[in-house]
């Protein structure tokens, strides 16, 4: 049975990037899935999975989010009254916090149990913003994943940003970076997940986390 995926046009994010590699995803392991990138609630409210990509300031994204009429609300009702999977990557993951402290205090939605803070490598030599390639380490909650055990430890995906999540609680913690500091590279819990690495610019490692994200029945 074929299944629908909304990916949230609110004016941050790799949009296309995305769609692209979600169909690629989905046609090189023969999943019947429907890629739409959409700025309408009522597309979002009858997908069967949901994705939320950001780029830029955690306020901005949050404000672009606000400004479409009711999409803060669906997206609410869809993943966390309905539990349908949700994936958020980059800006996305980072507004699944409690808060964003970027350009003053801005409420996120407060489903992972952590806050977004600016990067503070020890190292001065490694420049802000974290942009490249890092390896990711998988964490024992990570490994027994659905999604996340298709990744290995040292595996390499592609970063962009200047703000990370400070997890409060380390069981929603399924994967790390090392850039002069820990850095939160996958959280998750129940039926959503969202990554700080960009899926759709990993290459291999990111098609095979999208993949597992479009087989993922949780």
């Amino acid at each position: 049975m074929s299944e629908t995926v909304a990916i949230v046009d609110y004016g941050s994010g790799n949009l296309r990037s995305a769609e692209k590699a979600l169909a690629r995803a989905a046609s090189d392991n023969n999943i019947d899935a429907k890629v739409t990138v959409t700025d309408k609630p009522e597309i979002v409210a009858s997908a069967d999975r949901v994705i939320l990509p950001g780029v830029g300031a955690f306020a901005d994204c949050r404000a672009g989010l606000h400004a479409l009429d009711g999409m803060v609300e669906t997206i609410t009702e869809q993943v966390i009254k309905k539990a349908k999977p949700f994936l958020g990557i980059c800006v996305g993951m980072q507004l699944m916090a409690k808060e964003g402290h970027e350009f003053g205090i801005h409420s996120g939605f407060g489903w992972v149990n952590g806050n977004v803070t600016a990067l503070e490598p020890k190292k001065s030599n490694l420049k802000i913003p974290h942009m490249g390639w890092n390896e990711i380490t998988v964490s024992d909650t990570g490994k027994n994943h659905p999604v996340t055990k298709v990744l290995e430890t040292g595996d390499h995906a592609y970063f962009v940003h200047s703000y990370h999540m400070k997890m409060n609680d380390l069981s929603m913690r399924y994967a790390t970076s090392e850039y002069g500091e820990t850095v939160t590279a996958i959280v998750g819990r129940d039926n959503m997940i969202g990554t700080q690495f960009h899926p759709e610019k990993s290459q291999a490692v990111g098609l095979k986390f999208l993949r597992a994200f479009l087989e993922w029945k949780p």
